[in-house]
């Protein structure tokens, strides 16, 4: 099945400076198999931006929507994905 997803913020930088890109899964992928995926094709920047230290729990700090929706008011990691779901990855920078 086809998916869009959508990078924003630093993340862009680390898939080549995409903002868009058509991704094909299998049926029935969860969102943290699409995670698998795309860090299998971006590398361990992409892992290190995502992912907490020894874990595969995405960051605090790191937005991960479905069709507008976030994670925590889905299933986590384990949502569900359909084709034609838009999914918009943003990795968020505070500081001072």
């Amino acid at each position: 099945m086809m998916i869009t997803v959508e990078y924003i913020g630093h993340i862009k930088n680390l898939v080549e400076n995409r903002h868009t890109e058509r991704v094909e899964i299998p049926r029935d992928s969860t969102i943290a198999q699409l995670l698998t995926v795309l860090s299998e094709r971006y590398g361990e920047p992409f892992k290190k931006a995502v992912y907490e230290k020894g874990s595969m729990d995405v960051k605090p700090n790191f937005i991960v929507t479905v069709n507008g929706y976030l994670l925590n008011q889905l299933q986590g990691l384990d949502t569900r994905l359909k084709n034609g779901d838009t999914i918009i990855l943003m990795s968020v920078v505070s500081g001072g």
